[in-house]
C-alpha cells in the first residue's frame, strides 16, 4: 500500500486526438499494438497541400508525416461561431476546444459548480501564415484584430475558459516541445495553492497543411525515411505529428472524496531552465534534465528504485539520446534493479507543444493497467547511449511491470531552450466500495440538436450494453457532470439493464413556471407513498415531522385501509403525504410560482405560503377532520356536466366545479339517491357529503379555532376555491373564509383557468392522478400536467413516477436540481460516452489549390414559399448574410444563435448605417437581435428624427450630388460673393 504525502494529485480525465487514434480508448489500443500512425501521403493529399512536382521529385523529399484527419471540420453552431468566423479560426484553438469539452466530460466535471482552471499551449499557427494571410479567399468583412484574436495562441486557455464558462484561472503556457508538460505542472502548483479546485491542463499542435511532408537535410533533427527509432541503434531523427491531448486534475483528497474514477497518481512534477552551461542555446544538457528529474523524485519522496518505466522525451536524434540517457542516470541516485524506457514520438511523431501531455496520457495508461508499453520498431540499442550498462531497457512487446509494489513512472519533456520538466506517475488507489443505492435511476442527456442527442443516445445504450458500471454510478455523473443543453432526454432506469433508451422522453421545452396543485380527499390509498419513504431521506424526514405532531401514528394510518376510509385520519394524513412531497420538490429545485388546492389540498398550499406554520395546519387539518367525522354522513356523486349546466334540488348541493364538463355534487343519502335518478353519475367512496349544507353545525367551532391559531398573509400566491381567482391577504387572515372554505363549492375548475394563462408545468402533488386528468381537461395553452406518485391501480414503483416526473419537468424547462435527487448518497463519476460533435467544414483552403466551399450552419426551416425581405428588412438582412457567412437568414433568426458577437456587431450597424443612414445606437443588436426587430428599430429612429423643410432637403441633395470639385468651387464662389457684399 502507498504512503500519501497530501500533496498528490489525481488525474481524473483524459480525452486525446492522434495520428491513428480519435479517442484515448483507440490511443491505448495503439499502443499495446505498437501501430504507427505516421504514414506516407497519397499524391491527392499532397495536391490539397500544395506540394508541387518538383520538390516531391527532391531526394530529400520524405512525403510522411502523424497527420490529424478531420482538422477542417468543427462544431461551429455548439461553440456559438458564425461560419465566417469558423472559417479562420486556428485549426488548434478549435480542436483543443472541443478536447476540452470532452477531458471534462470523461472526469464527469462539465457541469460547472467548481472552479476550474485552464493550462494550455499550442505550436506555432501555420493556418494564419500559409492559408489565411493574404488569400483572396478570406471571408470579407474581416478585420486585422478578427485574425488576430482568431490565431492569436495567447487566447487559447481564455477562449476554452469562455465557451465552458470555466472561472479559474486561464494560463496559455508556451516554453517550445515542453510546454504541455509544462502545463500539468502548472496546474499542479495551482491546486495545491488552491487557485482552483479542478485544473484542465493540455497542448495541441496542428501545422497546416498537415499532408505537406518535409525536407531531410543531413546532420538535421528530421528522420531520412520517416520513421523515428527512439534509443534505437539505426535512429536518425524524429518525424513531425500532429495532435491534442488534455487531462483533468484535481487534488487527490478531494478526488477521493467526490468519488471520481482516478486514472493516475502525479506523486510530484517538476521544472527548470538549462541555462547557458551547454554548446548553444537548441542542445540539450545533461545537467539541466537530470536536475529536474532528481528534483521531481525529491518533492514527490519517491525512491528512485521504485520507478519501473519513463516515457522518455525520446527524440531519436543523435545528439538527444544519449543525453537523455546519460541524464537518466544521474538522476536515479537508487538505481532500479529494470526501468523500462519508452517513447510516444515512435507511432505519432513529434507533436512539439502537444508532445509531453501525450507522453504524461501514455504513461497514466501504462500505470493504471499494469503493463509496460511495446516499442515493436527496437532491434538493438544505439551504442552512443550506453543503455548496455544501465537498468533502462526498451522493450519490443508489452510486458508486465518490471518491479514489485506501486506502479511508478516518470515523464519527461525538454523544450529547445532548455526548458525541462519531469513528472512522477503512480497507479491509482483502489475504488472504495459504494453503500447501497436507490432502487430507480433518473438518465438524462442533452445535446444541441436531435440528432446529437439521437446519437447520444445509441452511444449510451451500446456502452451500458457492455456492463461494468453501476447504473447509480452513470445517472449520477449524466446528472452532474454534463453541460445542459437545449434538447433533452429524460428516463426512468431500475438496477439491472437499460435496454436501448428508445422509451425515454424527449423534448426541448423552454425554461417555464411550474404550479403545484394538491389533490384531496378521495385520493388517499394504503400504502400511499410507502416506497417513496423507504428511499427518500428527505420525503421522510418531512413525514416523521408531521408524523410527530398527530395524535395518531401516522406511519400505521397510512398502510391501513380502513382507517383511510375515516375523515378524521384520511385528511391530516393527506396533508402530511403532500406536505412531504412539497419539501421534496423543492430539495430538488423545484419551486411552485403558484399553487391550487382542492379542498383540504388547499391546506397544504397556505402551510407552504406561510400562511400557517407546519404545527397550526395539522392542528387545523387534525381539528377540520375530527369535527366533519363526527356529523352524519352523506353521500357525493360525480356527474359529467359543467357547473353551470346542472339544475340542483334544494337538498343537493354544489360540492365542486372539477372541469368544464364534470362536477361534483354532495348531500343526504337520500337525497343523492333521488338526484342519481335523474341524471348519469358515479357514486365517490366517502362517508360524508363535503361541501355541503350537512357541513354546517361544525363551522361555528372551526371559525373559532382558525381565530385562535391566527393566519397570515401569504408569501407565495395561490388560487382559492371559494372563489376561483387569487386568494387576498383579507381572505387568507380572515377565520371565515376558512369557514366558507369547508362549506363553499370547490372552484376547481376556475381555479385552474385563472392560473393558466400562458404555458406552464402543472404538477400533482399528492397521491394518483385526480388532479392531472381533470387538468387536461382544460386548455392548458400548451404547458403539460404531470403526477408525483402512482395511481393505485399502477404496478409502478413511487419512484418510477416521481423520477418521470422530475425528468419531464427538466426537459419541459423547469429548473430542477438533478444533482440534489441522490445528494444523500455517495456515488462515483464514471467515464461515458462523449458528445458527438456535428462538424462541417470550416476552411479556407491553401492559395493556388482547387478551392472547396466553405459549409455553413443550418438555420432555422423556411416555409416551402419563402417570402424575400424588402426595403430596410432586405438591407438588414443582406448585411448579415454577408458578414455572418450564411447564405439564408430568417427575419426572426437570432443573430447570436447564429454565431454572431459584439465585435462583429459594430461592423454590422456602422454598414448598415452607411446603407440606411439611420445611425443605430451601440445597443441596437443586443435591444433588437433579429433582422425584423432591428428593421423595425430603423422605423422608429427615423420617426424620432425631426423633420426637414423641402428647402433645406433639396440643398442637402444638390450636396450629395456634386464632386468633391465641384463643391469646393461653389464654396469658392460663395466665399468671394461674401466678400464683395461685406467691401
Amino acid at each position: 500500500m502507498t504512503e500519501y504525502t497530501g500533496l498528490e494529485i489525481a488525474v481524473v480525465g483524459l480525452a486525446g486526438r492522434f495520428p491513428g487514434s480519435s479517442t484515448v480508448d483507440e490511443f491505448w489500443e495503439q499502443v499495446l499494438a505498437g501501430e504507427v500512425g505516421v504514414r506516407r501521403f497519397t499524391d491527392e493529399e499532397m495536391d490539397a497541400a500544395g506540394v508541387s512536382a518538383e520538390r516531391r521529385a527532391d531526394p530529400g523529399f520524405v512525403p510522411m508525416g502523424g497527420a490529424l484527419p478531420g482538422i477542417e471540420f468543427f462544431d461551429a453552431k455548439l461553440f456559438g461561431y458564425s461560419p465566417r468566423d469558423a472559417a479562420v479560426l486556428d485549426p488548434q484553438q478549435r480542436v483543443f476546444l472541443e478536447c476540452a469539452w470532452h477531458a471534462l466530460e470523461h472526469a464527469g466535471h462539465l457541469g460547472g459548480g467548481r472552479e476550474v482552471g485552464v493550462y494550455a499551449s499550442a505550436s506555432v499557427d501555420t493556418y494564419l501564415l500559409r492559408h489565411l494571410w493574404g488569400n483572396p479567399a478570406v471571408p470579407g468583412g474581416l478585420q486585422p484584430l478578427d485574425l488576430l484574436l482568431a490565431n492569436d495562441k495567447d487566447t487559447l486557455a481564455s477562449r476554452v475558459a469562455y465557451h465552458l464558462d470555466l472561472t479559474g484561472p486561464a494560463i496559455t503556457v508556451q516554453t517550445a516541445c515542453s510546454s504541455s508538460l509544462v502545463t500539468i505542472h502548472v496546474a499542479c502548483q495551482a491546486l495545491l495553492g488552491h487557485d482552483c479546485d479542478i485544473a484542465l491542463a493540455g497542448g495541441v499542435s496542428i501545422r497546416p497543411p498537415v499532408h505537406e511532408g518535409y525536407q531531410h537535410t543531413e546532420g538535421g533533427i528530421l528522420a531520412a525515411d520517416g520513421r523515428c527509432l527512439p534509443f534505437d541503434a539505426e535512429a536518425h531523427g524524429v518525424v513531425a505529428g500532429n495532435g491534442v491531448a488534455a487531462v483533468v486534475l484535481r487534488r487527490l483528497e478531494d478526488a477521493l472524496a467526490d468519488g471520481d474514477t482516478i486514472h493516475a497518481v502525479i506523486k510530484g512534477t517538476a521544472v527548470n531552465n538549462d541555462g547557458a552551461s551547454k554548446v548553444g542555446f537548441t542542445a540539450p544538457s545533461v545537467t539541466g534534465q537530470a536536475r529536474v528529474i532528481r528534483a521531481a523524485h525529491d518533492l514527490s519522496e519517491v525512491d528512485s528504485s521504485t520507478i519501473g518505466y519513463v516515457e522518455a522525451h525520446g527524440t531519436a536524434t543523435p545528439l538527444g539520446d544519449p543525453i537523455e540517457v546519460a541524464a537518466l542516470k544521474q538522476a536515479f541516485v537508487r538505481p532500479p534493479q529494470a526501468c523500462a524506457l519508452g517513447s510516444v514520438k515512435a507511432l505519432i511523431g513529434h507533436l512539439d507543444a502537444a508532445a509531453g501531455v501525450a507522453g504524461f496520457v501514455k504513461a497514466a495508461l501504462a500505470v493504471r493497467e499494469g503493463v509496460v508499453p511495446p516499442s515493436p520498431y527496437f532491434t538493438a540499442p544505439n551504442p552512443e547511449t550506453g543503455l548496455e550498462d544501465s537498468p533502462f531497457f526498451v522493450n519490443r512487446e508489452a510486458a508486465p511491470w518490471p518491479l514489485e509494489g506501486p506502479r511508478r513512472a516518470g515523464v519527461s519533456g525538454f523544450g529547445m531552450g532548455g526548458t525541462n520538466a519531469h513528472a512522477v506517475l503512480e497507479e491509482p488507489p483502489s475504488p472504495e466500495p459504494m453503500p447501497p443505492t436507490r432502487s430507480r435511476h433518473l438518465v438524462v442527456l442533452s445535446a444541441a440538436s436531435e440528432k446529437a442527442l439521437q446519437e447520444s443516445r445509441e452511444r449510451l445504450a451500446a456502452h451500458l450494453a457492455e456492463g461494468g458500471q453501476e447504473l447509480a454510478d452513470v445517472s449520477h455523473t449524466l446528472r452532474t457532470g454534463r453541460k445542459v443543453l437545449r434538447h433533452r432526454l429524460a428516463a426512468v432506469v431500475g438496477a439491472q439493464a437499460v435496454g436501448d433508451l428508445s422509451e425515454a422522453w424527449t423534448g426541448s421545452g423552454d425554461r417555464r413556471d411550474v404550479v403545484f396543485l394538491f389533490p384531496g380527499q378521495g385520493s388517499q390509498y394504503a400504502g400511499m407513498a410507502g416506497q417513496l419513504t423507504a428511499e427518500e431521506p428527505v420525503f421522510r424526514a418531512a413525514l416523521d415531522e408531521c408524523a410527530a405532531l398527530l395524535p395518531f401514528d401516522l406511519h400505521e394510518v397510512l398502510a391501513d385501509a380502513d382507517r383511510l376510509t375515516r375523515t378524521e385520519f384520511t385528511q391530516p394524513a393527506l396533508f402530511a403525504v403532500e406536505y412531504s412531497l412539497a419539501k421534496l420538490w423543492e430539495h430538488w429545485g423545484v419551486r411552485p410560482t403558484a399553487m391550487l388546492g382542492h379542498s383540504v389540498g388547499e391546506y397544504v398550499a397556505a402551510c407552504l405560503a406561510g400562511v400557517f406554520s407546519l404545527p397550526d395546519a395539522l392542528e387545523l387539518v387534525t381539528a377540520r377532520g375530527a369535527l366533519m367525522g363526527a356529523l352524519p354522513g352523506g353521500a357525493m356523486l360525480s356527474v359529467p356536466l359543467g357547473a353551470d349546466q346542472l339544475d340542483l334540488p334544494e337538498d343537493v348541493s354544489l360540492a365542486a366545479s372539477n372541469a368544464p364538463n364534470l362536477s361534483t355534487v354532495a348531500g343526504t343519502f337520500e337525497a343523492i339517491e333521488r338526484f342519481e335518478q335523474t341524471v348519469a353519475g358515479r357514486r365517490l367512496h366517502t362517508s360524508h357529503a363535503f361541501h355541503s349544507a350537512m357541513i354546517d353545525p361544525m363551522l361555528g367551532e372551526f371559525t373559532a379555532l382558525v381565530s385562535r391559531i391566527g393566519p397570515r398573509a401569504p408569501r407565495i400566491p395561490f388560487v382559492s376555491n371559494v372563489s376561483g381567482t387569487w386568494i387576498t391577504e383579507e381572505e387568507t387572515t380572515d377565520p371565515g373564509y376558512w369557514a366558507r372554505h369547508a362549506r363553499a363549492a370547490v372552484r376547481f375548475s376556475e381555479g385552474l383557468t385563472t392560473l393558466v394563462t400562458e404555458p406552464v408545468t402543472v404538477l400533482e402533488v399528492g397521491p394518483g392522478n385526480v388532479l392531472t386528468t381533470l387538468a387536461r381537461q382544460h386548455d392548458l395553452r400548451g404547458g403539460t400536467a404531470l403526477g408525483s406518485l402512482r395511481h393505485p391501480r399502477e404496478d409502478k414503483h413511487d419512484l418510477d413516477t416521481m423520477l418521470a416526473a422530475a425528468g419531464r419537468l427538466w426537459i419541459a424547462g423547469v429548473p430542477v436540481d438533478l444533482g440534489a435527487l441522490t445528494a444523500d448518497e455517495r456515488r462515483r463519476r464514471v467515464p461515458l460516452p462523449g458528445y458527438p460533435f456535428e462538424r462541417a467544414r470550416h476552411w479556407v483552403d491553401l492559395p493556388g489549390t482547387a478551392p472547396r466551399q466553405i459549409e455553413v450552419v443550418e438555420v432555422l426551416p423556411q416555409p416551402a414559399e419563402v417570402v424575400l425581405p424588402q426595403g430596410d428588412l432586405a438591407v438588414v438582412t443582406g448585411i448579415w448574410q454577408e458578414l455572418l457567412g450564411i447564405a439564408r437568414i430568417g427575419p426572426d433568426d437570432d443573430y447570436f444563435e447564429l454565431g454572431g458577437h459584439s465585435l462583429l456587431a459594430t461592423q454590422i450597424l456602422a454598414r448598415i448605417t452607411a446603407e440606411l443612414h439611420v445611425t443605430l445606437p451601440a445597443g441596437a443588436i443586443f435591444e433588437a437581435p433579429t433582422p425584423r426587430r432591428l428593421a423595425a428599430r430603423i422605423d422608429e429612429l427615423r420617426d424620432e428624427e425631426p423633420e426637414q423643410d423641402d428647402e433645406f432637403a433639396r440643398l442637402l441633395a444638390e450636396i450629395r450630388d456634386m464632386s468633391p470639385e465641384e463643391l469646393r468651387a461653389e464654396l469658392d464662389r460663395e466665399r468671394d460673393a461674401q466678400e464683395i457684399s461685406q467691401s
